[in-house]
C-alpha cells in the first residue's frame, strides 16, 4: 500500500507515530513560511503542514500544490496547537508535520469548486460526474446505495432465495413503455430488444423450480423523462412459488422495516395499510396517495391493492391489460371476464411511500387455457400471442406452479432514503431529462461502416430503414 492510513482515520491517539497519507489537494494555504494543505480521500480530510525547518524539500515542493493534485504524504502526527482545533472533524485535534511530498499527479484547475455547497448546473455536474462524486454529500449517496444491496442480500438469502441473473439481449415483446432495441448483425433485419423488466424469465424460473427468485436488475424504457424517470433504471425484483398475496406482501413489509431500520434508524410498523384501488380513488383521487399528515410520520406506507385487471383503450376501441397480460384475474371475477371487463379485479399490488410507488407486483396467471381467455380478451390472436409470448406459453405447458412476485424501484427508494427529489441524485452517471449523457455525449452517431454491416440507413427524419434480408 502507498499509504499507512486514510484521511479519515487519524485521531489525537495517533500523535507521535510517523504515517503516509495520499489523496487529494483540497485545499491550500500560504502562510510565508508555513504552508496547510487540507488532504482529502473517499474517508475524510486531514490537515497537513509544511514547513522548511522540518523538510525544506517538502516545504519547496509544497509551494507547486494546486487544488485537486493528487499526492502522497509522511510525516508525523502532532497534536494541533489550542485554540485552532476543528471540532466538526474526526481528524480535527491533530495535523500532519510533512517531512517528504511526491506529487503523483497534476491537475488542471476544476471547472468548479469541490464543496458541499455548488452554485452550478446539473448538466455541469453531470459531465463532469467524475469532480461531482468527489463531494462528500454526493459520495454518501453510493454508499447508502452499497449498503442497501448489502441489507436486501443478506435478508433475501436468509429467507431462502437465490441470486439469478437474467439476459440483457432478449426478445421485443412491448407492453406500453417502448423497447430499446439493439440490431443484430449476424442476423440482418432483426433485433434484440433491452429488457424493460425480467418478467418472462422469471416466471420461466417459477416453472424450473427455482421457487424463490431475486435480482438487482438493470431495466430500460424508452419514455418521456422526468424526476423520478431515467431510460435505464434498478429494480430489486422478486418471484416466489407456492403463494399468495399475504406472502408476498409480508415478506416485502419485513424488507422495508429492515432497511429502514438499518439505514434510517427507523422503526416502522407492520403491516402496513392496505387500501383498494376504488377506495383510493374515491377517498384522495389517486392511487399513489401521501398519507404523512394523515398518519402523522416522516418516511408512510401503503398498499394499494385490487386494481382493475383491464382498461379500455379509446383509440384502438379494445380492452387492454391495466398492468400485463400475466396479471391473475380475482377469482371471483372469472365469470364476468367475458361479460364485465371494467369489473374485473387484478391480484395485484403497489407498495406507494409517500405519494410515489416504489413496488408494484401481482400474482401471475399459471393456467394456459385463463392465459389464452386473457389473451383473446385483449384481442390477442393465439397466434399473435405465440409469435411474442410463445417460449413461456410453451414453458407453462410442463407444470407451472403458481406464483407472484414483485418489483421495488431502487432509483425511487434510496432518493427518499437520502431525501432528494430527483432519482439523478442517486445514479452514478445518469442521463438528462433530453436523455442525454453529458459525461459520455451519448447517444451519437456512428460510423457508415457501422451501420452497413448492420443493414441500417439513417433518413433524415433519423427514423431507421432494415434493408430486407433478401
Amino acid at each position: 500500500m502507498l499509504r499507512t492510513h486514510t484521511c479519515g482515520q487519524l485521531t489525537i491517539n495517533d500523535v507521535g507515530k510517523e504515517v503516509t497519507l495520499c489523496g487529494w489537494v483540497a485545499r491550500r494555504r500560504d502562510h510565508g513560511k508555513l504552508i496547510f494543505i487540507d488532504l482529502r480521500d473517499r474517508d475524510g480530510l486531514t490537515q497537513v503542514v509544511f514547513v522548511p525547518q522540518e523538510s525544506a524539500s517538502a516545504y519547496q515542493k509544497a509551494q507547486e500544490l494546486r487544488n485537486e493534485f493528487v499526492i502522497r504524504v509522511s510525516g508525523k502526527v502532532n497534536k494541533r496547537p489550542q485554540g485552532t482545533a476543528n471540532p466538526k472533524l474526526p481528524t480535527g485535534e491533530i495535523e500532519l508535520l510533512s517531512k517528504e511530498l511526491e506529487i503523483l499527479n497534476s491537475s488542471l484547475t476544476p471547472p468548479f469548486e469541490i464543496e458541499e455547497k455548488l452554485n452550478v448546473t446539473e448538466e455541469a455536474r453531470l459531465k463532469y460526474r467524475y469532480l461531482d462524486l468527489r463531494r462528500r454529500t454526493v459520495f454518501n449517496n453510493f454508499i447508502l446505495r452499497h449498503r442497501l444491496y448489502k441489507i436486501i442480500r443478506n435478508f433475501l438469502d436468509c429467507e431462502g432465495f437465490i441470486e439469478c441473473e437474467t439476459p440483457l439481449l432478449t426478445k421485443s415483446t412491448p407492453e406500453g413503455a417502448r423497447d430499446y432495441l439493439v440490431p443484430s448483425r449476424i442476423n440482418p433485419g432483426e433485433f434484440f430488444a433491452l429488457p424493460q423488466s425480467p418478467q418472462l424469465f422469471k416466471q420461466i424460473l417459477m416453472v424450473s423450480g427455482i421457487e424463490r427468485y431475486y435480482q438487482i436488475a438493470k431495466c430500460f424504457r424508452d419514455e418521456d423523462l422526468r424526476a423520478d424517470r431515467q431510460p435505464e433504471f434498478t429494480q430489486l425484483d422478486l418471484e416466489m412459488s407456492f403463494v399468495d398475496e399475504d406472502d408476498v406482501l409480508s415478506l416485502s413489509e419485513r424488507l422495508m422495516q429492515l432497511i429502514f431500520k438499518e439505514l434510517k434508524g427507523l422503526t416502522l410498523k407492520i403491516p402496513f395499510p392496505r387500501l383498494k384501488y376504488s377506495e383510493t380513488q374515491t377517498k384522495y383521487g389517486s392511487d399513489k396517495p401521501d398519507l404523512r399528515k394523515e398518519m402523522g410520520c416522516p418516511f408512510a406506507f401503503l398498499w394499494v391493492t385490487d386494481f382493475p385487471l383491464f382498461k379500455y383503450n379509446e383509440e384502438e376501441r379494445r380492452w387492454e391489460s391495466e398492468h400485463h397480460p400475466f396479471t391473475a384475474p380475482h377469482p371471483l371475477d372469472l365469470d364476468i371476464l367475458e361479460k364485465a371487463q371494467e369489473k374485473v379485479r387484478a391480484r395485484s399490488y403497489d407498495l406507494v411511500l409517500n405519494g410515489m410507488e416504489i413496488g408494484s407486483g401481482s400474482i401471475r396467471i399459471h393456467n394456459p387455457q385463463l392465459q389464452e381467455r386473457i389473451f383473446r380478451l385483449i384481442g390477442m390472436s393465439k397466434e399473435e400471442a405465440y409469435r411474442r409470448f410463445g417460449f413461456l406459453l410453451d414453458a407453462f405447458q410442463f407444470g407451472a406452479p403458481p406464483h407472484g412476485g414483485i418489483a421495488f424501484g431502487l432509483d425511487r427508494l434510496l432518493a427518499i432514503l437520502v431525501d432528494v427529489e430527483s432519482i439523478r441524485e442517486v445514479i452514478l452517471f445518469p442521463k438528462t431529462a433530453s436523455a442525454i449523457c453529458p459525461l459520455t455525449g451519448a447517444p451519437s452517431k456512428v460510423d457508415e461502416k457501422q451501420l452497413k454491416e448492420l443493414g441500417i440507413k439513417v433518413t433524415k427524419r433519423q427514423h431507421l430503414k432494415i434493408k430486407d434480408k433478401t
